[in-house]
């Protein structure tokens, strides 16, 4: 259950008749921003760029900045004011709320409403805050009460705002003009709780050999603050930043990436040092606690083909067979690719059933892939393609040699041939050599060798290799 003031504080509603001497905040403005221009990264962080046109006298004068983020970095604060110098700034992040008010109330007294539910009789009494620790503690009259939370109407009503909370996040900053008059200040800092990600919608053809493929900008603001019609623009690839709190975010764990040979074409796209630009189209308003979603790829018609792929880790041996992972092989290339850079993010695969309804057959996320890649996307685990590995024998040649011959039994109950990419891992860490096999295989890395491998329709195939392993 909720503290009880959090429920009286949220009652809170205008009553200028009980509280006539209350001090009445002025009214709040849509929006001080001004031309603002967001400039959002991969990994947490955004820039922010605010230009205000601000009225100052000469001298030293306050100026307060409405509507910043409210996880705004003050440390990286920059402004920039024609014929002015800043000589302090603060950030004031106590936000008025129904919490903080009643926290702030501590040692002030109030007015408690309560309201008779049978009779809508009104009664007032006003009560002294003592404490706000998980309830309120209230001195009324020679009494100590507690508020709880038993149903009864319940108002409360305070003289006044604290000077300390703000309606909105706010920078303040007391500058030095050397003259008066308006003019363009440029505000920028760096904040927390923008971010961004791409999604990938894929409509996959098997009996064409091809593959549509949507890509949408998934933007999310969690900063506090609305920014108006802002001027936006993403950058994929995470920037290093070094957050002062050094504040411990575990991240969620990562599913295996697909496998990928990376491109060597440079993407038709500006760049900003190492990193690709996603300018959005237009301006636009990100709301706060907004997900929005910006279509970036459209391409139809892709060249694609899939397959299976399993992998045996070193001396795996089982008793039943094991699924082999459906893969979807595309590419990214300007030629018969997709034609673009891909950001990090998560691709969805459909197929149309025989109704011609696009169903979902999996997703596998990626990372930043640049383009004229080639990538090998694991979408789910292969209902009627198995594998069975078996250790048929382990024997020891001398104290530091070993021969281990494995048997692998491939099956295939669909009515079509396919084609098996039949991987043996955990070859790097001994000398670890093949010195028989059935079928030749091939060496993808140090750690694997990887045997391609036709299975025919509603039929099986066996590969054997001998390995002789020396420590």
């Amino acid at each position: 259950m909720k503290p009880n003031w959090l429920l009286l504080a949220s009652l809170l509603a205008p009553l200028p008749a009980l509280a006539q001497d209350a001090a009445t905040p002025p009214a709040i403005a849509p929006s001080a921003q001004g031309d603002v221009s967001v400039t959002i990264y991969n990994g947490d962080v955004a820039l922010i760029q605010d230009v205000r046109a601000l009225p100052l006298n000469t001298g030293t004068v306050r100026q307060d900045f409405p509507d910043v983020s409210a996880q705004i970095r003050p440390e990286t604060v920059s402004l920039a004011v024609p014929d002015a110098r800043i000589v302090e700034q603060n950030f004031d992040f106590d936000l008025l709320s129904p919490s903080s008010l009643m926290e702030k109330a501590v040692g002030e007294t109030i007015t408690l409403l309560r309201t008779n539910p049978a009779t809508g009789a009104e009664t007032r009494e006003r009560a002294k805050v003592l404490a706000v620790n998980g309830g309120v503690v209230l001195q009324i009259g020679e009494r100590i009460e507690v508020l709880r939370d038993d149903g009864l109407p319940v108002r409360a009503i305070f003289d006044k705002v604290p000077p300390s909370l703000r309606a909105r996040p706010t920078l303040s900053v007391t500058l030095d003009s050397s003259r008066s008059g308006t003019r363009a200040a440029t505000l920028s800092y760096l904040s927390r709780g923008l971010s961004w990600k791409a999604d990938y919608v894929a409509l996959l053809d098997r009996k064409s050999g091809t593959i549509d493929v949507q890509g949408w900008v998934t933007l999310t603001n969690n900063t506090g603050t609305t920014f108006t019609n802002a001027r936006t623009l993403l950058v994929a690839g995470e920037v290093g930043s070094e957050d002062d709190d050094n504040d411990y975010r575990p991240r969620r764990p990562r599913r295996p990436r697909p496998v990928m040979q990376p491109g060597t074409e440079t993407a038709n796209r500006e760049q900003l040092g190492d990193f690709y630009l996603y300018p959005l189209p237009e301006r636009t308003t990100i709301a706060d606690k907004q997900t929005k979603q910006v279509s970036f790829l459209d391409v139809k018609g892709a060249a694609a083909t899939t397959g299976y792929r399993f992998v045996n880790n070193w001396l795996g041996t089982t008793e039943q067979p094991s699924s082999a992972q459906s893969i979807v092989r595309f590419s990214n290339a300007a030629k018969g690719g997709l034609g673009d850079a891909l950001p990090a993010g998560t691709i969805r695969v459909y197929m149309r059933d025989a109704r011609g309804q696009p169903q979902f057959t999996g997703e596998a996320a990626i990372d930043h892939t640049p383009q004229g890649s080639k990538i090998a996307l694991a979408t789910g685990d292969a209902f009627d393609v198995k594998v069975r590995a078996v250790v048929e024998s382990r024997t020891r040649i001398n104290a530091s040699r070993w021969q281990t011959k494995m048997r692998y039994t491939l099956t295939n109950a669909t009515p079509a041939a396919v084609s098996v990419e039949l991987a043996q891992a955990g070859l790097d860490w001994t000398d670890t050599r093949i010195t028989e096999q059935s079928r030749p295989s091939k060496r993808s890395d140090a750690g694997q060798a990887v045997w391609q491998v036709p299975v025919p329709a509603n039929g099986s195939a066996t590969v054997t290799a001998t390995f002789d392993t020396r420590f």
